[in-house]
């Protein structure tokens, strides 16, 4: 998969189930690019402190970029809460 970088460049992403096995993917993708920040949305505060602690591990000069956003899809207000200030969006 080729990314075209510069569309990207400063801008937000957000990532829905982002802990899941697409979300992971989505993410391994995006982690290289320009952006400027990576929202990883999920209700699982499980996987997202798995998912932190392999960021750290494994590229820490890019895990500063993702923030992690306990919530849910089924629940408007959560995702309203944590799309502020995001640009794109993948729902997983």
């Amino acid at each position: 998969m080729t990314i075209n970088t510069t569309a990207f460049k400063d801008k937000t992403l957000m990532i829905t189930g982002g802990t899941g096995s697409f979300g992971n993917t989505v993410l391994k993708h995006f982690m290289n690019t320009d952006l400027a920040e990576i929202r990883i949305f999920s209700r699982d505060e499980k996987k997202q402190d798995d998912m932190r602690h392999r960021l750290q591990e494994r590229s820490p000069e890019l895990a500063s970029k993702v923030r992690f956003f306990i919530g849910d899809v089924r629940n408007a207000q959560s995702v309203r809460d944590a799309m502020h200030g995001v640009d794109y969006i993948f729902h997983a």
